[in-house]
């Protein structure tokens, strides 16, 4: 058998750090009826909108596959609205879609920061946030050759 490398052995980590965190956090926003992934997709609509659907792709943690499914059921359940421009569909949050991430937005930041500062030390946090923003940094610029 081989042996792992550091590098992977970390890698590893962060995809099970991130399931884990996810299953967290569908369990936390069931009670504001959502999940984890249609709040990353809301949250990501409200600050960048208007947004193109392959725009959203890239920032979403959704699949560009799935962001389909995602945004007909945001627009079935009224959350969202689609207007097409020409060849392009612009996305916004309907008054609906609004008011729940009003509702939930304050509380799942407080649930996820209490994940984080229940563990770290704010020097481990910043050093944390550095050191993934870097590697976030590098595996974009590798996606964009």
């Amino acid at each position: 058998m081989r042996k792992s490398t550091l590098g992977s052995l970390i890698w590893l980590r962060i995809a099970r750090f991130t399931h884990q965190s996810n299953l967290l956090s569908n369990d936390f926003l069931k009670q504001f009826g959502i999940t984890a992934a249609q709040f990353d997709v809301l949250n990501q609509i409200s600050t960048y909108q208007p947004i193109t659907q392959s725009q959203l792709a890239v920032k979403s943690t959704v699949s560009e596959g799935g962001i389909s499914r995602m945004l007909t059921r945001l627009e079935q359940e009224g959350y969202i609205q689609r207007k097409q421009d020409w060849k392009t569909k612009w996305i916004t949050l309907s008054s609906k879609g609004e008011a729940k991430m009003h509702e939930v937005f304050e509380h799942q930041l407080a649930f996820q920061t209490s994940i984080v500062n229940e563990c770290l030390t704010e020097e481990e946090q910043k050093t944390l946030y550095m050191l993934m923003t870097k590697l976030q940094k590098h595996t974009e610029n590798k996606i964009g050759n």
